[in-house]
């Protein structure tokens, strides 16, 4: 679905909306951020089963829960209409992102093309204009021979030793197909946007791109719950100088979006649905650019239920839960700019993640100091939610 404009609630919604089980935040002015059942015509109040998104993922049985939960309710296209920035009624509600309190987590080099994106990265040290020659010699030794190996095997060891000796072996390489997968702090709890919110590129970089994935909902007890779409923005030059430059590479002001919803698992919709998710997406330029690309979870080299078992376990606890974005296949190379210079964004792109079952998130791009800043954390919600309950 290629969407260039703030998408309409039927366009956001998943196909089979009637009988998804769907979670929400909205923020209601003066009184703060609700979280809402999502449905075609109405939005109901969850606060007298769960407070916060994090509350609900603990939940036996949750999305048995909110299926019969009935509670005040707020028209969903009036307040879906409100969530488009340019034309926001700040007196009105609008959408948030779907967490809040749930740490914000990734897994890197879960996908062969991004793998080797990452390589090339690291061989070009952060220079776009250098990738394409860097990327032939890469390919002409490794080629696409990764795709059927299964990290940490004893065929992984021993493409490891003639990797090495072959003189390419790379840290990625080393998450890409050894033992331990590469999880990693994409961004803080409560900051994350949601659909229709600009998304932030950091001013100083140069080669950058947007990351369609799926991200895993986790609660405390290691259980994946439910799962959403994201958009992991990426600064390929930052990271490529220096891999010690992750944490400035994705952890910007408003550069995590999730959403548009989170999706409970139930009978209509498992781990086995996340498991053959094929995204789509659609980045829209002002100068008339388009980029179409795709990310199939059918590719990825771990199993998603495993990078989950990696993310949290008895070496490391996340009492408020935890959500995981999956990685992504999608790794641009279309020129924009020039021949070979590859893909980067400019401001005023607009991009659109999409798949039938988690329906579509969509972003416009901007710097992150342009962006709004990040204003409403933990103790603000503690504040409102205290105000609410007295």
């Amino acid at each position: 679905m290629a969407i260039s404009s703030f998408p309409s609630l039927k366009e956001t919604l998943p196909i089979d909306a009637a009988e998804a089980v769907l979670i929400g935040r909205i923020w209601v002015p003066g009184e703060g951020p609700y979280l809402v059942k999502v449905g075609e015509q109405e939005l109901t109040d969850l606060s007298a089963i769960a407070i916060t998104s994090a509350d609900l993922m603990e939940l036996e049985n949750a999305a048995k829960l909110v299926k019969q939960h009935r509670a005040r309710t707020w028209s969903s296209s009036k307040i879906w209409e409100n969530s488009d920035p340019r034309i926001q009624d700040p007196h009105q509600a609008w959408f948030l992102a779907p967490t809040d309190l749930q740490a914000i987590k990734a897994a890197g080099v879960t996908f062969v093309a991004s793998m080797l994106e990452r390589v090339i990265e690291e061989q070009a040290r952060g220079d776009a204009a250098k990738a394409e020659s860097v990327r032939k010699a890469v390919i002409s030794v490794m080629g696409d021979n990764l795709r059927n190996v299964k990290p940490g095997s004893a065929q992984a060891m021993k493409l490891k030793e003639v990797l090495v000796a072959q003189g390419v072996w790379s840290q990625y390489l080393e998450v890409g197909i050894g033992p331990d997968a590469e999880i990693f702090t994409k961004s803080q709890a409560m900051s994350a946007v949601g659909s229709g919110f600009d998304v932030g590129l950091h001013p100083g970089s140069s080669w950058n791109n947007p990351e369609p994935e799926i991200v895993l909902v986790i609660n405390s007890k290691g259980k994946v719950v439910g799962a959403a779409m994201g958009n992991d923005v990426n600064l390929r030059d930052f990271e490529g100088r220096s891999a010690l430059l992750l944490g400035k590479a994705k952890d910007n002001n408003a550069s995590c979006a999730i959403g548009p919803f989170i999706r409970l698992f139930d009978e209509n919709y498992s781990i086995d649905n996340v498991r053959t998710t094929d995204l789509s997406m659609t980045v829209n330029g002002p100068e008339g650019f388009v980029m179409q690309g795709s990310s199939s979870l059918s590719q990825i080299s771990r199993d998603p239920l495993d990078l989950a078992e990696q993310a949290i376990g008895i070496y490391h606890q996340y009492p408020d839960g935890l959500v995981l974005f999956l990685g992504t296949m999608f790794a641009p190379t279309q020129d924009r700019h020039g021949p070979g210079q590859g893909f980067t964004h400019v401001v005023g792109d607009t991009v659109a993640i999409s798949t039938p079952q988690l329906g579509t998130l969509f972003n416009r791009v901007t710097t992150s100091d342009q962006a709004p800043p990040w204003i409403y954390g933990v103790r603000a919600l503690m504040q409102d939610l205290a105000k609410r309950q007295a």
